[in-house]
């Protein structure tokens, strides 16, 4: 599953999105907010849209929910089938892209996905407030594959189009119509990374 994704999204994109959605940017944000990074992976710092008043804003969160008993993995995934996230603190998780792995040995096929009609991508996402001096923490909400990365994944992160991020951040659709897989094509794919195997699809 999709423990590595990429941020190049730059701050004037991010505006112009946010602007033409009617989300707006609260004035105190600026690109400091939605630092770029290659790789965001489990346990990293990562920039999360949330809602804040009557907006959207971005903050820091670390990718994973710390785990729940000793010696276990944080928990950067969650299942959304037969979930409601009525009472959850829903996020976005805003992306250039993601990133999934296929091959057996190491280091492993490296796949990138990006969203083909848009500049960017939402991954739909749950945070929590930390613990002491923790950070909040933020995980990936995921679904059955949809065409486009079953060939690579039994699984896929939940991928949303721009038209359906307040629809998520508010929840002003059903929960079923938003947490589901994209139609075939609407996700381009590209292998970055040969693996040691040269294992592609799997």
């Amino acid at each position: 599953m999709c423990n590595d994704y990429e941020q190049h999204i730059l701050w004037h994109e991010y505006c112009q999105m946010m602007q033409a959605l009617e989300l707006g940017v609260p004035t105190l944000q600026s690109e400091r907010d939605l630092p770029i990074a290659d790789d965001i992976r489990i346990n990293d710092l990562g920039p999360v849209m949330r809602a804040a008043g009557n907006g959207v804003e971005l903050a820091a969160m670390n990718f994973g929910f710390p785990p729940s008993r000793p010696r276990a993995s944080p928990v950067f995934n969650f299942r959304s089938e037969k979930r409601s996230f009525e009472n959850s603190h829903r996020c976005l998780i805003p992306a250039s892209a993601f990133f999934e792995f296929t091959g057996q040995k190491y280091p492993k096929a490296k796949h990138r996905f990006s969203l083909n009609d848009a500049a960017f991508m939402a991954i739909a996402g749950i945070w929590r407030e930390g613990k002491g001096d923790a950070p909040p923490a933020f995980t990936m909400l995921t679904t059955s594959p949809g065409p486009d990365v079953e060939p690579y994944h039994d699984r896929q992160v939940v991928v949303l189009r721009p038209s359906d991020w307040a629809h998520w951040i508010y929840l002003t659709r059903p929960e079923r119509e938003l947490l589901r897989p994209l139609p075939v094509g609407s996700l381009q794919v590209e292998t970055v990374r040969p693996g040691k195997d040269k294992a592609g699809p799997i």
